[in-house]
């Protein structure tokens, strides 16, 4: 199946005298100008009823584009004995205390030793769940952010699980070191988030109308730390980043971030961001029992806090 897209440049229209590239990232904001420039070399885009290879052309009033985005190739996953951190597990789902460094599922770049190739070796039946590219998994962490992460073990799992996080009844909190001092005790961001308009590699606070999609984070304080602070959070939506771009809006993004923050040492070697899962609760998909795990920070966090609060008592 292809996914095909029609537009037409009007006189309104943003991003007149752009180059093709640029002008199809900005009005799909979902698709990275790098796939975006690989689809234009393939072929895949028209210009005015003709095959356009030359991403570098102005586009002008009156042109008419199509894009055509061909239907993804399956992965071919393989399965990898990789250590888990279990915290829970029945015949329909697992919950798992995800390590720093480990990505959740193959993707350029990381074609493997993810954790879907770890499931694939302690779930052999798992291929199918929820798809062939990303089996069995419900929501996803960042590379560098622990802790607790549900995996479906059955169709039946999954779309429980899917429709929980979609209505907010399932519960997700997260412990996070920020660099400064909030000056109230707890609060709520609610901002919209999208991808960077500049680097797509980032995402960013975005209005709704340009692309941003609602994202809602609370936060209370548990322990102030000098110039910096440990703070709860709970996730209302899951987008990519939320905490980590929520909290740098904020003015306190979170210790280690290596994209939202400051990056400068705090002496402590941090395998990324000082963000972990800390919490997960949520409806057992087949007895409807509530389920709740807690997944024990890393020794890298621990470490930090421990030496943060060293500082403070000298």
């Amino acid at each position: 199946m292809v996914t095909e897209f029609n537009l037409q440049i009007l006189e309104n229209n943003a991003g007149l005298g752009d180059r093709l590239d640029r002008y199809l990232s900005q009005e799909l904001s979902d698709i990275s100008r790098s796939r975006i420039q690989q689809l234009i070399e393939e072929g895949n885009v028209q210009l005015n009823g003709k095959v356009c290879t030359s991403k570098k052309i102005n586009v002008k009033v009156g042109d008419r584009i199509i894009l055509e985005i061909p239907e993804a190739q399956p992965l071919e996953l393989q399965a990898e004995d990789i250590p888990l951190d279990i915290l829970y597990e029945d015949d329909q789902l697992l919950i798992l205390n995800k390590p720093a460094g480990l990505v959740v599922h193959p993707a350029p770049g990381h074609p493997d030793g993810t954790l879907v190739n770890a499931l694939l070796a302690h779930c052999p039946n798992l291929p199918g769940i929820g798809g062939v590219q990303r089996p069995g998994i419900v929501h996803r962490l960042d590379k560098d952010t622990t802790g607790a992460i549900a995996i479906a073990k059955t169709d039946i799992a999954h779309h429980h699980l899917q429709a929980q996080l979609k209505a907010k009844t399932a519960r997700r909190e997260y412990l996070g070191v920020v660099y400064g001092a909030p000056k109230t005790e707890s609060g709520t961001i609610d901002l919209p988030i999208g991808r960077h308009p500049q680097d797509r590699k980032k995402m960013a606070i975005m209005p709704l109308e340009q692309g941003g999609r609602s994202a809602v984070t609370h936060w209370q304080i548990l322990e102030r730390l000098g110039n910096f602070t440990l703070i709860h959070f709970q996730l209302e939506t899951g987008r990519t980043h939320q905490i980590r771009v929520h909290s740098a809006k904020m003015g306190h993004p979170i210790v280690g971030d290596p994209v939202y923050s400051s990056g400068h040492s705090v002496g402590v070697n941090l395998t990324g961001q000082a963000l972990h899962a800390w919490r997960l609760k949520l409806q057992h998909p087949v007895s409807g029992e509530m389920i709740e795990v807690t997944a024990t920070p890393p020794t890298q966090f621990t470490k930090l806090l421990d030496m943060l609060k060293r500082r403070i008592a000298l």
